[in-house]
């Protein structure tokens, strides 16, 4: 991946939906440049997916979650990952092992999602932070 590649992923990490040629025109190259350095980026791996960033007015958390030490943390993210109101579960390393990015409609949706989680075996604690804003990079 070089600079080239770094600028386009700036671009498409603040609206994905952006034309290539808009992106070619702001990257000084030319459409088909971009657009064969985003099917390369996707083939690579380095783009795993494009999604939808909202502002729904909703409340937004992380939900932190440490698992016992014996537990296999991939299947209970991906039990998490299909949770309603879950955008993202991250296997993070550190103190806790999972963190869920969620979207509830009020603090309600949050601690039902706080509560699901402490209510799996697996789980040893959990520890939330509302966020506040978002801005992108």
């Amino acid at each position: 991946m070089d600079d080239l590649d770094r600028e386009i992923l700036s671009i498409l990490r603040r609206d994905a939906r952006t034309p290539y040629t808009e992106i070619a025109d702001a990257v000084d190259t030319s459409e088909g440049t971009v657009r064969n350095r985003v099917e390369q980026l996707i083939d690579d791996g380095v783009i795993e997916r494009f999604t939808v960033a909202t502002h729904t007015g909703n409340v937004k958390a992380m939900i932190e979650i440490e698992v016992d030490v014996d537990v296999d943390t991939a299947a209970v993210s991906d039990r998490m990952a299909e949770w309603q109101q879950v955008d993202f579960v991250w296997m993070v390393g550190g103190e806790q092992d999972i963190v869920l990015v969620v979207d509830a409609p009020d603090t309600q949706g949050v601690n039902e999602l706080i509560t699901k989680a402490r209510e799996l075996e697996e789980v040893v604690n959990t520890k939330t932070r509302l966020i506040l804003d978002e801005q992108l990079g």
